[in-house]
C-alpha cells in the first residue's frame, strides 16, 4: 500500500510544480507586455517613432537608427522614465554623419589701369601661383593684388572652365570687371567706341566653351567731341546734315524734329557725346534751322558757340534782313551768329579753280593750282607727302601770287587734311568756297570734317560737302556673323529635315546628305558657340523619350567630327518631349516634334551692369563710410 502513496505525492508535486510555472510564465509576460507598451507610448510622445521596442524578460531593448546622438540619447531618456533605466538595453544606431555642404566658389577679378586685383573662394587644389602668375603677365608689370581665401573642397562641375575663360578674356578687357562661378561667367567692361563694343562681344562669344554660360554687359563711352558741330544744308532735293552734334537723346530728338520740319527726308541721327559749349545747344540749334528753313535755301553751321548761317544764292535781301534779326534776339546767350548773304549773280564767266587736289581708289594724289611762293609751295608738297605717303604725291602747283586771299595756304592745309580722311576724293579751294567731295569707309567722316573745317576756317566761312559713305569691302578671310549662320541652317532644315531610323539613334540614309549640307555651312562659320538640341515627340515613357533625344543630338555630333568639321564649341543636348511645336495627339504633328535643331548659344544679359571702375569706386566709397561710421562710434563712447 506503499508504493500507491508515493506516487499520489509525486503526482501532486508535478502538479503544483506546473502551476507554479504557468503562473510565473503569465506574470514574466504580463510584465514584459506592460514594460513594452509603456516605454513604446513614451517614445512615440517625445517623438521618436524611429525607434523599436521589444521586451527580453525583464529586459526592455531599444533598436532604430537615430538621426544624430542627441536623438539616441533623448530615447534612452524617455525610456527611463517608464522602466528601470537598468532594463533599458540600448542596441540604437546613429546615422553617419552627413558630409557638409561645400561652399559657392566664385572669383571676381578686376581690372583698370592701376592693375588686376582678384578676389573670392577658389578650392584649394586649384594652382593658385599658376593663376596669380598668369595674371601678372596680363598686366604688364603692374599690381597684382590677391586677395582670394582657398576652401579644401572638390572643385565643381564647370570651374575650371570658367577661371580658365575669365583670365584668357582679359587679354582683350583692359578695363574690365569679371565674376567666375562654376559654370558661369558674367564680363562688364568699358570699349573705347561702339565698333569696339561690337567686336568685344563677337570674339568673347566665339571664346567661350559651349557648356559655359556667359553674360557680357560691355559699354562705349560717349565720345569727346572737339569742336561740337551741326552742319545743315537746305537745296533742291530737300534738307540734309552733313554733320550734327547733341549733348543727349532729348536734344538729339529735339533736332532731328526741327530738320524734319524744315525738309529732312532721310533717316539720321545725330552723334551723342561730350563737349557742348551751353546746355541750351539743342534750343540754338532748332532756332538755327528754323530760320535756314524760312530763307527757303543755303546752309547753317555751328562750331561751339559761334553760328555761321549762309543764304543761298538769290535770296531776298529783305527776308534775309528779317530772318537774321529775328534769330540773333532768339538765340541764347553765348551763341555768336555770322550771317552772310551772297552778291547777285553776274554774266561774267568765271576762271579756272584756283586750286585743287584728288586723290584716287589706289591712293594716288595729284595736286594743282596757285600758291603764293616758293616757300608755301614746298610747305604743301611736305604736308601733302607726309598725309598721303611720300610715294603717293604728284605736285603741279605753280608760283602766282595776284589775287590770292589772305589766309589762302590755311585753306589749302585744312582742305587737304580733310581729303586724306577720305578713301578717295577731289578737293577745289577758290577764295570764297571749299569744295569736298569724295568717298569714306567710315559714317562718321563727313560729321569729323564738317567739324574740322568749321573750326580751321573760322567763321562766316563757306564750304561745300559731297561726302558718300560705302562699306569697306569684307576682308576674304573674314567668318559669317553667327546668326547668318543660323540662318542658313535654318533653311536647309526646312527642305529637307533630318530623320533618324524608327526607335535608334541612327541618321537615316536619306538624310545624309542634309548634314552633309550642314557640314559645309558649319566648316565655313568656324568656332561659333553651337547647341545640337535632340526633340522628340510624347509616345512612349518620357525617361525613354529623354534618353532617345539625347542619344540622337549625340549621334548628330559625331556624324559632324567624322566630316572634319571642328566641334569643340559645339554641345549635345536632349529634350526629349519637354518643347513640342505641334499637336502631339495627331500624326503629322508628331512628326513635327521629332526633330534636330541647331541654337546658338547666346550670353546672358546682365542686369544693372557695373563696371569694373563703378566697383572700384563703389568699395571705396563703402570703406569711407565705414571708416566715417567706426569713427562716429569711437566719439560716441568718448
Amino acid at each position: 500500500m506503499r508504493l500507491p502513496y508515493i506516487f499520489a505525492v509525486a503526482f501532486i508535486f508535478l502538479v503544483s510544480a506546473g502551476l507554479c510555472l504557468l503562473a510565473a510564465s503569465f506574470a514574466v509576460t504580463k510584465v514584459e507586455e506592460s514594460s513594452e507598451f509603456a516605454v513604446r507610448r513614451a517614445l512615440d510622445l517625445k517623438g521618436h517613432d524611429w525607434a523599436e521596442v521589444y521586451s527580453d524578460g525583464l529586459r526592455v531593448v531599444l533598436t532604430g537608427t537615430a538621426t544624430d546622438e542627441a536623438t539616441r540619447f533623448n530615447a534612452l531618456t524617455a525610456a527611463g522614465t517608464e522602466v528601470d533605466t537598468s532594463r533599458v538595453i540600448d542596441e540604437m544606431n546613429v546615422a553617419p554623419t552627413s558630409q557638409l555642404a561645400a561652399p559657392r566658389f566664385s572669383a571676381e577679378i578686376l581690372r583698370n589701369d592701376s592693375g588686376i586685383s582678384v578676389i573670392g573662394l577658389i578650392p584649394a587644389s586649384q594652382d593658385r601661383e599658376a593663376l596669380v602668375e598668369r595674371l601678372r603677365d596680363l598686366s604688364d608689370g603692374s599690381q597684382v593684388s590677391d586677395l582670394m581665401e582657398t576652401a579644401d573642397y572638390p572643385k565643381p562641375k564647370g570651374w575650371d572652365a570658367a577661371i580658365t575663360y575669365a583670365v584668357e578674356s582679359l587679354t582683350s578687357l583692359p578695363r574690365a570687371k569679371i565674376s567666375a562661378s562654376p559654370g558661369l561667367v558674367k564680363i562688364t567692361a568699358i570699349a573705347d567706341s561702339q565698333q569696339e563694343k561690337e567686336r568685344l562681344e563677337q570674339s568673347l562669344t566665339r571664346a567661350a566653351p559651349p557648356s559655359l554660360r556667359i553674360g557680357l554687359a560691355i559699354s562705349a563711352p560717349r565720345p569727346v567731341i572737339t569742336p561740337f558741330t551741326l552742319r545743315f544744308l537746305i537745296d533742291e532735293n530737300g534738307g540734309q546734315f552733313d554733320a550734327c552734334s547733341a549733348q543727349d537723346e532729348k536734344a538729339r530728338d529735339a533736332i532731328i524734329a526741327a530738320a524734319k520740319e524744315a525738309g529732312l527726308s532721310a533717316t539720321y541721327s545725330c552723334t551723342i557725346g561730350l563737349g557742348v559749349p551751353s546746355p541750351r545747344w539743342s534750343d540754338a540749334a532748332t532756332l538755327s534751322i528754323q530760320a535756314l528753313a524760312d530763307l527757303g535755301g543755303g546752309s547753317v553751321t555751328m562750331s561751339d558757340a559761334d553760328i555761321t548761317l549762309a543764304a543761298a544764292q538769290g535770296t531776298d535781301a529783305g527776308t534775309f534782313d528779317r530772318v537774321v534779326g529775328e534769330l540773333e534776339n532768339a538765340l541764347p546767350p553765348v551763341f555768336a551768329l555770322h550771317a552772310i548773304l551772297p552778291p547777285p549773280e553776274t554774266d561774267a564767266v568765271s576762271g579756272p579753280p584756283e586750286f585743287t587736289a584728288t586723290r584716287s581708289p589706289e591712293g594716288l594724289v595729284q595736286i594743282r593750282g596757285r600758291l603764293g611762293d616758293e616757300t608755301q609751295r614746298d610747305m604743301v608738297d611736305s604736308y601733302a607727302r607726309a598725309a598721303f605717303g611720300s610715294e603717293q604725291v604728284h605736285t603741279a602747283t605753280r608760283i602766282a601770287p595776284e589775287g590770292l586771299p589772305t589766309g589762302w595756304p590755311v585753306r589749302i592745309l585744312t582742305g587737304l587734311e580733310a581729303l586724306a580722311q577720305l578713301h578717295n576724293g577731289a578737293l577745289t579751294v577758290t577764295p570764297d568756297d571749299l569744295e569736298l567731295s569724295g568717298v569714306s569707309h567710315d559714317p562718321d567722316t563727313k560729321a569729323q570734317i564738317a567739324g574740322l573745317l568749321s573750326e580751321k576756317l573760322g567763321d562766316a566761312q563757306e564750304f561745300t560737302l559731297s561726302i558718300t559713305h560705302q562699306e569697306p569691302p569684307e576682308p576674304a578671310d573674314k567668318l559669317p556673323d553667327p546668326e547668318v549662320c543660323e540662318e542658313r541652317i535654318a533653311e536647309v532644315q526646312a527642305g529637307t529635315k533630318i530623320a533618324f531610323e524608327p526607335g535608334s539613334a541612327t541618321v537615316a540614309t536619306d538624310s545624309r546628305d542634309t548634314v552633309n549640307q550642314i557640314a559645309d555651312i558649319l566648316r565655313e562659320c568656324g568656332p561659333i558657340r553651337l547647341e545640337i538640341q535632340g526633340h522628340t515627340d510624347s509616345q512612349g515613357r518620357e525617361e525613354m523619350n529623354q534618353q532617345l533625344s539625347q542619344s540622337r543630338a549625340q549621334s548628330i555630333l559625331n556624324e559632324l567630327r567624322a566630316r572634319r568639321v571642328p566641334t569643340a564649341s559645339f554641345t549635345a543636348m536632349g529634350y526629349g518631349e519637354t518643347q513640342p511645336i505641334a499637336d502631339n495627339d495627331t500624326e503629322e504633328g508628331r512628326e513635327e516634334n521629332r526633330r534636330i535643331e541647331f541654337r546658338l548659344i547666346r550670353p546672358e544679359p546682365i542686369e544693372n551692369p557695373e563696371t569694373g571702375l563703378d566697383a572700384i569706386e563703389a568699395e571705396m566709397i563703402e570703406g569711407e563710410q565705414t571708416d566715417n561710421t567706426a569713427s562716429d562710434a569711437d566719439a560716441g563712447d568718448q
